[in-house]
Formats: structure tokens, C-alpha cells, sequence
């Protein structure tokens, strides 16, 4: 009887514990492991992702530019997959089989039951065909995307562009993008993701055991439609924004144009550019790395992102803060005897000017004519007392956007540099430092920098006669026309109106009979002013700031051209080409002025090149042996044909045969020298 009783405890055990197992398993797989309920799901709903098209960005006139393309992606779900004719289907999406199964491994390890993306962004062309035989594809579907496309190719840095979403943006978005998706990376696409990414929508729909669609799921009431995102107007003028980049190729530099009466930006050229459509497709990653190797650096924004001294262009902000401070009058004059002694060094000026008051000083860009005025600007409160005397002139530079950040709708700006006395302090030491040291930023040079949106501002203010608005891209967005309240504000820059007629005289004048007269504006009174800028890396920078019409300014504009030299060599014409295009939609002065410039190139030799140097002839070589055994002194005329003969092939080779020549005059037959010259022929016994 007790082993009856023991085998009956027993056997309930079992039926307990399996009982127990069951229940524990159907507890996993219906509330802990979501696989199951997610492939029962897929075998009965099918929810499709309705993208919004991304909202166009046009110019100040409606003009395009940038709007979208439609494209597809080809999904996969690896479990509902069943056999099929792969080749086939390679050859219908443009990949071979090796490409077909690295793409199925991968969706394989990222989920079986999930569908993610196959292939991305195939064109209307490869779609049609292949959405008339998708059902012979089991495990595939397609979900219809937009691209961007630039029908005019241009404002690549003002426009930017868009790129997959990473791992960091999806877990910023809080669940709103997720793999596969696309977000603005650069200029506008990125300030405005949320305006012109729009609302998504979703469908579901009802599908039996073949995949075979039964319908809308609730007759749609889980349905929600796509709400396409804003259009963006922008401030820019596409017809000098084209010319800009058009007289800017194969050149390295900056051109911002802004209209002083609102602060809208109507031209933003950066170059070298690129052209926006290389960065859509298939190929846009090799097109970026190769874009980012280019020593040229064509993804730098340079209105924003470039700092450059501002040289002579800052001269009239300097004579109004010191016209402010009573430290000169119109009338002031000083003696120009070709420099300006400063301390124990001399600053050069380009003329001899001799007696020279403001008008004068700013219309031939004299040197010593600001280096007086800003010496009696830093020791106005005594020599002793300069550390605070620079921090209020910094003060005052800062309020026409040097050294400060304008807040225009693009990420990463710069923000330049007006020096501290901290600054000094570092270099020169505490209380060792006076205007004589610091005299380098009496002519827009030494420690101050500035980027190109920051000098087209300052003559926006020298325009409006002591005010500007903050400089912005975007005039409108969608039908509304909302703009940021701050770009309405009038920003007083401390200076009295008065003050700015004897310094815009002087302005005019650069123009008109000045450093800048050869880009004279027939029928147009502009104002302007050169700049050349010292550059410690190659040929000096060529700069040119003004605007026009004087007395109802429409437009005010900064121009850099690196290694350009003078800035009345190209800046200036430059300049005015973009000016009487804005105001009168043509340019009046010959084609082949302006073809000139457009052709011409000014990029500098990259990084770490080297001129070819032209290998000896047969005859030349000769000569060389000879030399070798007479000696140089006995030789200076054979010395002399060869260096004549090289200089019509190779300027360098030349220039180290009379480094030679004069080397010979100290040392006797020291062949080592001649090694100079050129390589030496192959022997015999070394051929041998």
C-alpha cells in the first residue's frame, strides 16, 4: 500500500511539473519573446511607412533649389523568403550574387522578422518592372522614398545637403527616425530639418497566409496621412549667386553680398564649390571622401568658417571710432613721407602722400595716415593707461560684428578674432606692450581676423549710416512668412550719423579716382574699399568691400580672393561685375573683361608641390663633365649657356646654375657644388 501511495505522489509530480513547463513556456513565448506575435502580425498586417516629400528650398524669386526625386528602396523580411530565381532578380535591381547574399546576411543578423532595407535608392526606371513581378519575389516589398536634386547645381554650402541618420540622431530623436532614414547634414537642410522634414504617414493593411493583400485593416481608421514638409524661400538672388561661383572658378575665396535695408544675404559664394548632386546616390560616399582629400578643402564654408585679416577694407571703421571719440575731424592731416615709424620699426606705406587728411587717407588707403590716428586712439587716456583703452576700442569693434558671432542660420560659424590685452600680455609681457607694439591693427592687420559675412556687415552698417540687421538666409518659410524676430531688430553700432559722410566721401572716392577706379561702375556711384592682406603662407590676398547706390544702398558685398595680390587686381572688378549685375540684371563693361577674370586661375600650388625639373640633354651633359675636369673658374661662360638654355625649359633649374655660378667665385673647383645644377648621366659601367 505505501508504494502504491509513493508511485501515485510521484506520478502527479510529473503531471505538475510538465504542467508547469508548458505554462511557463506559453508565458515566454506570449509575453517575454515578441516573436512569435510579431511573425503572426506580419502574417496578417502589413504596415507601410508613408514618407512625406521633404519641402523645396527656392531663392528670394521663387526659383528652385532644391527639390526632390522620387526613388524606391527594395525591402527584405528573411523569414517570409521562399525560393526564386536569384539571378533574375539581381539583374532586375542592378547587383550581382555576391552583392545579393552579403545584403541577405546582413538583414539576416540585424532581424529574420523584421524587414529592413536591401537596396537603396533605385531609380523609377529599374521600379516599374520590377513592381510587376514583386509577388515572384516572396519575402520582398518596396517603399517609395525622395531625394534631393539642385536643377541649377549651385549655393552647395548655403543649401548643404542630407544623409542617412546615424545611431547618435536616432537616439536623440527619441524614436522618430529610424534606420534607413535621412536628415539634413550641412547648411540650411540641417538648420531646418524640422520644417522641411514634414510628417509622416501610415497605412495598414490586411494580407492572408500568400501575402495577398484583403484590404485596409479598421477601414483605415489607424490610418494616417503624410503631411508634406515646409518650402524654405531663401534671401539669396540665384542670378549673382551663379555669377559669383561662375568668376570664382579656379579660384580659392569668399563672396557675400548682403541687402543693407534688411540684412537678407542675397549672394553666398564659397569656392572652390562643388556641385550639391554629387552628394545623392550610390556614389555619394566616394564623391565625399574625394571632396575631403581635395586640397582645396571645397567643404569649408568659407563666408563663415574662413578668418582672414581684414588689411586696408578696415580702415574706415577705424577713422569713425576715433571721429567718434573726437580724436580727429575731417580735416585732421598728417605728413605721409612713405611710412610710419613705429617705435624702432617701420611701417611701409604704398605712396608718398605726403600731407593727407581723411578723405585723402581712405581714398589711397595711406598707411601712415591711420597709424597716426589709431597711435592717438590707444594713447588718448595716456600711454600707461592702454590696457583699458584697447578694451574699449575692442568694445567698439565688437558692436560691427568683429569678433562676435552674427547667429546666421548656418551651423559651425565662426565668430573671428579682436585681440585682448590679455592677449599682448602674453606675448609681449604685463605692462610691456604700447600702441607702437600693437600698431599692425591700425591697418586691419596682426591678431584681428575676420570672416568674409563679417566685413560685407560692417559696410551693411556703414550704408545704413550706423545700424544693420542681423544677417540671415531665409526670408521665408511656407505660406506664412515667419522670420525669427531677432533679424528684424535694428542694431546700433554707437556712431553718429554724421560721422559717416566724410568717411563714405572718402569711399566714393576709392571708386572713382582711387585704388579702385579701374572697376568703375558706369551711371552707378559705388563706394568701396581695396584691401591687400598680408599673407605669411604665399601671394597676399586680394579684398574688396562696398556698396551701392551711395545715397539708396541696395546692396553691400565683401570679396576675398586668396593669392590674388592687390586687391584692385581682382576683388575690385569682381565686386563691381556682382553689384551691376543686382541692379541692373546685366553688365554693361566688354566680354573680355570679364571672361578674364573668369578664366584666369589663381589656385595656389597644393601642399607639399614640386616643379618638374627638366633633365639635362645629351649635349648638356657633356659640358657638365667637361666643367667637372677644367674646373669652374676657366668655365663661366660655358656655365652661362647652360644656365640660358635652361631657363627655357625650367625657371628652377636655372635659378640653382646661377647659385652655382656664384657659388664658383669662393670656392675652387669644388665639384660638390655643381651637383646643383642638374642630375648627372648614367656611366657606362653603371648601364653595365
Amino acid at each position: 500500500m505505501n508504494s502504491y501511495f509513493e508511485r501515485r505522489y510521484v506520478v502527479t509530480g510529473i503531471f505538475i511539473t510538465i504542467a508547469l513547463v508548458l505554462l511557463g513556456r506559453l508565458f515566454y513565448i506570449q509575453i517575454i519573446d515578441d516573436r512569435y506575435a510579431l511573425f503572426a502580425d506580419k502574417n496578417v498586417l502589413r504596415k507601410t511607412i508613408i514618407f512625406p516629400a521633404r519641402g523645396p528650398i527656392l531663392d528670394r524669386n521663387g526659383k528652385i533649389l532644391a527639390q526632390n526625386l522620387p526613388v524606391y528602396n527594395v525591402l527584405v523580411t528573411p523569414k517570409r523568403m521562399k525560393p526564386f530565381d536569384t539571378l533574375d532578380f539581381c539583374k532586375m535591381i542592378g547587383i550581382d550574387k555576391a552583392g545579393f547574399d552579403k545584403r541577405l546576411a546582413k538583414a539576416k543578423k540585424y532581424s529574420p522578422y523584421k524587414p529592413t532595407i536591401f537596396e537603396k535608392q533605385i531609380s523609377v526606371e529599374r521600379y516599374a518592372p520590377l513592381q510587376e513581378r514583386l509577388s515572384e519575389f516572396p519575402g520582398f516589398d518596396v517603399e517609395a522614398r525622395t531625394v534631393r536634386t539642385y536643377p541649377d547645381s549651385v549655393a552647395a554650402h548655403f543649401v548643404g545637403f542630407t544623409g542617412e541618420v546615424n545611431d547618435k540622431k536616432i537616439a536623440q530623436s527619441g524614436g522618430y527616425y529610424r534606420q534607413g532614414d535621412y536628415i539634413g547634414i550641412s547648411g540650411v537642410e540641417r538648420s531646418f530639418e524640422d520644417v522641411l522634414r514634414g510628417q509622416r504617414g501610415v497605412t495598414y493593411r490586411m494580407v492572408d497566409s500568400r501575402n495577398v493583400e484583403k484590404g485596409a485593416f479598421a477601414n483605415g481608421a489607424f490610418d494616417t496621412v503624410a503631411i508634406a514638409g515646409e518650402p524654405l524661400m531663401s534671401s539669396l538672388d540665384i542670378r549673382i549667386q551663379k555669377l559669383g561661383e561662375t568668376l570664382m572658378h579656379n579660384k580659392v575665396g569668399s563672396i557675400v553680398a548682403i541687402e543693407p535695408s534688411t540684412g537678407e544675404i542675397l549672394a553666398f559664394v564659397s569656392s572652390p564649390t562643388y556641385d550639391p548632386n554629387l552628394m545623392v546616390g550610390r556614389e555619394r560616399g566616394n564623391n565625399m571622401m574625394k571632396m575631403y582629400k581635395d586640397p582645396y578643402r571645397p567643404m569649408l564654408v568659407r563666408p563663415i568658417q574662413a578668418t582672414y585679416a581684414p588689411g586696408s577694407s578696415f580702415k574706415p571703421l577705424d577713422a569713425l571710432i576715433a571721429l567718434q571719440e573726437g580724436i580727429i575731424t575731417p580735416q585732421t592731416t598728417f605728413f605721409c613721407p612713405h611710412y610710419y615709424q613705429a617705435g624702432n620699426h617701420r611701417v611701409g606705406c604704398e605712396h608718398f602722400d605726403g600731407v593727407t587728411d581723411l578723405r585723402k587717407g581712405i581714398a589711397q588707403s595711406c598707411n601712415t595716415y591711420f597709424c597716426n590716428v589709431f597711435d592717438r586712439l590707444m594713447n588718448a587716456n595716456g600711454a600707461k593707461n592702454i590696457r583699458p583703452t584697447l578694451t574699449k576700442w575692442k568694445g567698439q569693434v565688437n558692436k560691427f560684428g568683429f569678433g562676435v558671432k552674427l547667429d546666421v542660420e548656418l551651423p559651425f560659424e565662426y565668430r573671428g578674432n579682436v585681440p585682448t590685452p590679455l592677449h599682448f600680455d602674453k606675448v609681449f609681457g604685463k605692462n610691456r606692450w604700447r600702441s607702437s607694439s600693437i600698431i599692425s591693427l591700425a591697418i586691419g592687420q596682426g591678431e584681428l581676423l575676420a570672416t568674409p559675412l563679417q566685413l560685407a556687415n560692417v559696410e551693411a552698417v556703414i550704408a545704413n549710416r550706423g545700424f544693420f540687421y542681423k544677417p540671415h538666409l531665409i526670408k521665408a518659410i511656407g505660406d506664412k512668412k515667419i522670420i525669427k524676430a531677432e533679424y528684424t531688430e535694428r542694431n546700433d553700432v554707437g556712431i553718429d550719423p554724421q560721422y559717416f559722410e566724410p568717411v563714405i566721401d572718402g569711399m566714393q572716392d576709392v571708386v572713382d579716382h582711387g585704388t579702385a577706379a579701374a572697376s568703375r561702375i558706369p551711371g552707378i556711384v559705388m563706394c568701396g574699399k581695396t584691401g591687400t592682406v598680408q599673407n605669411s603662407h604665399g601671394k597676399n590676398h586680394s579684398v574688396f568691400v562696398g556698396f551701392a547706390p551711395r545715397d539708396t544702398p541696395r546692396i553691400a558685398i565683401a570679396v576675398i580672393v586668396e593669392n590674388g595680390g592687390y586687391g584692385a587686381s581682382w576683388a575690385a572688378p569682381i565686386g563691381s561685375y556682382m553689384i551691376e549685375k543686382y541692379l541692373r540684371n546685366t553688365i554693361t563693361r566688354p566680354k573680355a573683361q570679364v571672361d578674364y577674370i573668369i578664366n584666369h586661375n589663381l589656385l595656389p600650388p597644393p601642399p607639399g608641390w614640386k616643379p618638374p625639373v627638366k633633365k639635362l640633354s645629351k649635349k648638356d651633359s657633356l659640358m657638365v663633365d667637361s666643367l667637372r675636369k677644367d674646373g669652374f673658374k676657366k668655365n663661366w661662360k660655358k656655365i652661362d649657356s647652360i644656365k640660358r638654355h635652361l631657363k627655357k625649359h625650367n625657371a628652377d633649374t636655372a635659378k640653382r646654375a646661377i647659385e652655382l655660378k656664384s657659388a664658383s667665385r669662393s670656392a675652387k673647383h669644388d665639384s660638390s657644388r655643381y651637383k646643383l645644377v642638374a642630375y648627372q648621366p648614367k656611366r657606362k659601367e653603371d648601364e653595365q
